[in-house]
């Protein structure tokens, strides 16, 4: 199926706009990619290499805040309700679907209004936590650049110390949250959730994205690829340990080596000026992919048995056909839907 798709059919499902990075949609594009190699792998991951692979594929979601931050902190505005806009229309459609798939597998599912407006606001249904994440880290963004009373921006130097302080608070809080919340006797998976949304220690992968936004640092980047790399997979093989032989904080999410990893994952992509035209156009649909790939992979779940072929088989199997069938669909939606209904679903 994706042999079919060549890489100028890909690119030319979306028109071209004038004044895009490519670095940055290249990195989303990437980490659209990751997103689906994390969901693809069976849970819970029981193998070394299932482990090792998840731990590498991880930094999607600080990838998308990194260019977040640093396209925010470059226009040096955040339209947010334009920004709030094409976050929840394109959610709202998605959580629709997601909840009547959700209802149809679960009898017992609460329906109340109450909960359902819960798990709306919280993002509480499938892998949406990044919609509540990012609304949250979008908000800060404003709130950061916004200007002093007198209708002046803040200086370099000021908005320099605000991300550097938003920094320090994220790793403060993410290094704290958890064990604050099981002093208050707070269940395992309930904590998992309160550490996926945990908006100060995203908003710090915003904040790096938005220091390297700063006069001269990307361009600084540039020659220091090597120490960059290195230092990448020093953290990488440190993250990567600490969950496997769970020392210290072994959370996949919201760690000290887990942030460090990710961000300089980022800084490697700006050094190295990572560009494709193919990785660029799926960055540019991320977001449809993000909200309807998940369907894919739960029908895969739930109706065909490729587990029975192996962990590794499986998670093979699902990545190639969830990629295959989300970049026909994004194509699809770009040629033949309305230009306002293809906003609506994200594409």
């Amino acid at each position: 199926m994706t042999a079919e798709i060549s890489p100028a059919q890909l690119a030319n499902s979306s028109a071209t706009v004038v004044g895009r990075d490519s670095v940055i949609d290249t990195m989303r594009g990437i980490a659209i990619l990751m997103v689906i190699g994390i969901h693809s792998l069976h849970q819970p991951l029981m193998a070394s290499w299932e482990i090792s692979v998840d731990a590498a594929l991880r930094p999607c979601v600080p990838i998308f805040l990194f260019v977040s931050g640093y396209l925010s902190v470059l226009s040096g505005r955040v339209p947010l309700a334009r920004r709030f806009k094409a976050i929840l229309i394109p959610y709202a459609i998605a959580f629709v679907a997601a909840y009547f798939y959700m209802a149809q597998h679960n009898p017992a599912m609460d329906h109340r209004l109450m909960a359902t407006g819960a798990r709306f606001i919280l993002a509480y249904v499938f892998v949406y936590y990044y919609v509540f994440v990012y609304a949250g880290c979008t908000a800060l963004l404003w709130l950061v650049l916004r200007p002093s009373c007198d209708g002046i921006p803040p200086s370099q130097a000021r908005l320099a110390m605000r991300l550097t302080l938003a920094m320090m608070v994220g790793l403060m809080v993410g290094s704290y949250l958890d064990p604050l919340l099981f002093n208050f006797g707070v269940s395992v998976s309930l904590v998992e959730e309160f550490r996926l949304r945990d908006i100060p220690f995203w908003f710090g992968f915003a904040a790096f994205g938005g220091l390297v936004a700063m006069p001269g640092i990307r361009a600084a980047l540039t020659s220091m690829q090597a120490p960059l790399a290195a230092a990448m997979l020093l953290f990488y093989v440190a993250y990567a340990a600490a969950r496997y032989f769970q020392i210290g904080d072994s959370a996949a999410y919201d760690s000290i080596a887990f942030f460090f990893y990710a961000a300089l994952l980022c800084s490697v992509f700006f050094a190295i000026s990572v560009q494709s035209p193919w990785f660029a156009t799926l960055g540019s649909g991320s977001y449809f992919i993000y909200l309807w790939h998940i369907f894919i992979v739960m029908v895969l779940r739930d109706h065909l048995a490729f587990w029975q072929f192996g962990a590794l088989a499986d998670a093979a199997i699902t990545a190639t056909v969830t990629i295959a069938i989300s970049i026909a669909a994004l194509m699809a939606v770009r040629k033949y839907a309305p230009f306002r209904l293809a906003q609506w679903l994200g594409a």
